[in-house]
């Protein structure tokens, strides 16, 4: 073998060890942050520049709560870049479509109903402020949920399910584990938005810019990054039954690094038995672990 190719090899064995060894420390980090929650802690990342990747229980079925909500946005954005609607499409929102819905900013904000809304204003009340009378507007006016769960499947989005609303998933509280993911199917998910893989970049923009917009979980993958980080991202929370359980604490999205390159995060916390702070805390610091891991390379 030509001296050169040794070389080469050597040095290819030297980083690929290297590699290996920082990322079992990363994992052995995530491991010691994920007790905390007392519960089942699944997380995915992916530096989309580098390929750089590390997976914690990524494979696991965990209910995503409102995260479904993102998914719900990319289908109504697929038919808008498909030419059956527009964003300044209008949907007349009655009253008593806000029944039922114990979080709905926009019913806060205009109580009466009455009136005609656009989808780029209905998607925006759903992902960046997770509205849930929003969301379920938008999803009956795709159909059923199955809808968004077909078009998952479709992109390539396999390890995904969504069978009910937002009304129907708070009715019983084994629905939401129906409506479930894997943090790696939704760092899939995010990886082809944001690579322009799902419709156009008019539309990518669009949604990455509402994720950006995002209000809810600043206690979450935002907490403890630097100030003025880009974060586009959602999240997913449901009760804490009376045994104690919070079956779903979830922020997702995609990290802005300092030196220019971005991380594609998704964590998961399911049926944990912590307060409720310790749980959200306990994304915060797997959040800042990642981030200062991927962001020494």
């Amino acid at each position: 073998m030509p001296k050169i190719l040794i070389i080469y090899l050597i040095a290819f064995i030297f980083s690929a060890n290297a590699k290996a060894q920082q990322n079992a420390m990363l994992f052995s980090k995530i491991d010691s942050i994920a007790k905390l929650a007392k519960g089942k802690v699944c997380v995915s990342a992916l530096n989309i520049e580098t390929k750089d990747s590390i997976d914690y229980y990524g494979d696991e079925h965990c209910a995503m709560q409102s995260v479904f909500k993102f998914p719900i946005a990319l289908a109504i954005l697929d038919k808008i870049d498909k030419g059956e609607y527009s964003l300044q499409h209008k949907i007349y929102v009655k009253k008593e479509d806000y029944n039922g819905y114990l979080w709905s900013p926009m019913r806060d904000s205009f109580p009466n109903g009455n009136m005609n809304f656009t989808f780029e204003t209905l998607i925006k009340y759903m992902v960046s402020q997770s509205d849930n009378s929003a969301c379920d507007i938008l999803l009956h006016h795709l159909g059923k949920p199955q809808k968004v769960e077909k078009f998952l499947h479709k992109i390539g989005i396999k390890d995904v399910a969504i069978k009910y609303n937002e009304a129907n998933m708070q009715k019983k509280w084994k629905n939401q584990y129906k409506n479930w993911s894997t943090t790696n199917a939704m760092n899939q998910l995010l990886l082809k938005l944001y690579t322009g893989k799902i419709f156009s970049k008019t539309n990518t923009d669009f949604i990455y810019n509402v994720l950006t917009e995002t209000s809810t979980g600043i206690n979450r993958i935002v907490k403890l990054l630097p100030q003025g980080t880009i974060v586009a991202h959602k999240t997913g929370s449901s009760d804490t039954n009376k045994e104690g359980i919070t079956a779903a604490t979830n922020d997702v999205g995609i990290i802005t690094l300092p030196n220019g390159q971005h991380l594609i995060l998704s964590i998961f916390i399911s049926d944990a038995k912590a307060d409720y702070d310790t749980i959200e805390n306990t994304i915060a610091e797997i959040a800042k672990t990642i981030f200062d891991d991927y962001n020494k390379n």
